[in-house]
């Protein structure tokens, strides 16, 4: 069971993220669930990544097995495009509530109606 206890970590947070983008009608909700799949994802990677019993990629007497550095790496410029992306989606949630005066997809929607 605790081999298997990071992928049940990852499928927790998938499973959550999962549902407050879909259930919330709340847009800063939504961001949140996102963002919480993101980091489920980025938790993958980086525990796919390590070896057991490796060490870093530096040769050196005694050393033997290796981790792999790449997923660490590409998961920090994952990191780096989810703090933007998630900078642009609340900067537009900000635009949305001075435009239609709430945040919440039916009042958006009602709003959209009302004017056509």
């Amino acid at each position: 069971m605790s081999a298997y206890l990071n992928y049940w970590i990852v499928f927790a947070l998938m499973l959550i993220g999962l549902y407050a983008t879909i259930a919330s009608d709340n847009l800063v909700k939504k961001v949140v669930g996102l963002n919480i799949f993101q980091t489920s994802v980025f938790f993958l990677f980086i525990t796919m990544g390590k070896v057991e019993g490796g060490t870093a990629p530096i040769t050196g007497e005694g050393f033997s097995v290796f981790s792999n550095p790449l997923p660490h790496v590409l998961i920090l410029t994952a990191i780096v495009v989810s703090v933007a992306t998630t900078a642009l989606a609340l900067a537009l949630v900000i635009r949305i509530r001075e435009a239609y005066g709430s945040i919440e997809e039916a009042d958006i929607q009602a709003s959209d109606e009302a004017q056509v």
